[in-house]
């Protein structure tokens, strides 16, 4: 891939000033980073896919991804960790769902976007 790069070295200081006012501060980017590195494993996409149709037992979720129970408590503790599932108990059962809408959102669009590229 060829990539452009600039023949003369010149900061456009008013853009950089301007941008550098829109961007989050450190410690939001280092929190967008690690809510975007759950999202960095198929298994948890699955599991969140899953999810975004019914809220799912332990059990339910380890025969869609056809994994251990074990296996699959390690990856919901990870998605709980991140907030983006939440639990709720009936009775003896423990049901996962999505935290919330945006979840399914970034689902969604992350899926559009892969969809179109191959599209293209």
């Amino acid at each position: 891939m060829d990539q452009k790069i600039c023949d003369v070295y010149y900061v456009h200081k008013g853009v950089v000033k301007t941008v550098e006012k829109k961007i989050s501060d450190e410690g939001e980017l280092f929190m967008l980073a690690e809510f975007f590195k759950v999202y960095g494993d198929a298994t948890r996409i699955k599991i969140l896919q899953a999810l975004s149709v019914s809220r799912l037992c332990v059990c339910d979720i380890a025969k869609l991804v056809n994994s251990s129970q074990s296996a699959v408590s390690h990856q919901l503790a990870l998605l709980r960790k991140g907030m983006l599932v939440k639990t709720e108990r009936e009775g003896r059962s423990v049901f996962y769902s999505l935290n919330d809408e945006h979840i399914k959102k970034i689902l969604s669009m992350g899926l559009e976007h892969i969809r179109e590229g191959v599209k293209r």
